[in-house]
């Protein structure tokens, strides 16, 4: 069998066992230190579960470009557009991990020749692994999952504040999410975005937003969302393009095209 229709399979087991390694952690706000923006942080488990994924998943795909959270800056070469590229994030939703504040996540996305192919994203805090591979449907804990039919009006909305861009980017955000909080349910934020895109393809809620968001926060999310159905898209309605930072807005089947995107006085920042 060819290498390449494995891959999945093999880098779930890599993804739970990053799990096992966030699981051991104590004493975690003993050994953090920040990074450039407000609230920015990286703890020493970060640091450890990083050096796992790239040990390990290297070994399936030694030919593989790496994109990684911790190593302290963001950098996208032309040439990861061909191929494959790796693109991890250890923890997502490090403040979360540091206060015991759940969710905090595990993510590996692999791309193929610049595009996403496969999206694994592991909860060790709840056991949930959520997984998809291009063209193949998205999966949690093993059952297929498709996002909402529902429409805006009869869903949640999650979102992010980007807090390490400075007040003008984050205030958007908010602005954005009382746009939303008018025409849905109600807005939650739970602090990771990987898991909010993940709950997005689940059919929990109806859409996710967040002003700016770095490769490793949303490439596997992207993936799985789309793979349920969903879509993901900048805040004009564009596809992503998968090699830097990027303004992110996901949604369910049910969202229609009038209610997606917010409007675009409110993302002038």
């Amino acid at each position: 069998m060819d290498k390449y229709e494995t891959l999945l399979q093999q880098i779930i087991p890599i993804a739970r066992k990053a799990g096992e390694i966030i699981l051991s952690a104590s004493e975690i706000e003993e050994h953090v230190h920040s990074k450039e923006g407000h609230g920015n942080f990286v703890t020493e488990y970060d640091e450890k579960v990083q050096e796992y994924l790239l040990g390990e998943l290297a070994k399936l795909l030694p030919e593989a470009h790496f994109v990684g959270e911790e190593e302290g800056k963001e950098v996208f070469l032309e040439e990861y557009k061909k191929g494959y590229t790796f693109v991890i994030d250890p923890i997502d939703g490090t403040s979360n991990f540091m206060k015991a504040y759940r969710p905090s996540v595990t993510s590996i996305a692999l791309l193929k020749d610049g595009k996403p192919f496969i999206g694994v994203i592991y909860n060790p805090y709840s056991d949930d692994l959520f997984y998809a591979e291009r063209g193949k449907g998205a999966f949690r804990n093993g059952r297929q999952m498709f996002s909402s039919e529902a429409p805006l009006s009869e869903s949640l909305v999650t979102m992010g504040t980007a807090p390490y861009y400075g007040s003008k980017v984050s205030r958007a955000a908010f602005e954005i999410g009382f746009y939303y909080l008018e025409k849905s349910i109600d807005i939650r934020r739970s602090g990771s975005a990987c898991w909010d895109l993940c709950m997005v393809a689940a059919g929990v809620n109806g859409i996710f937003f967040e002003p700016r968001l770095c490769l490793w926060d949303y490439a596997a999310g992207a993936c799985i969302v789309m793979e349920a159905g969903g879509r993901v898209t900048d805040f004009e309605g564009k596809d992503l393009s998968f090699d830097g930072k990027a303004p992110v807005i996901a949604a369910g089947r049910g969202v229609i095209k009038e209610d997606y995107l917010p409007p675009k006085e409110l993302i002038s920042f």
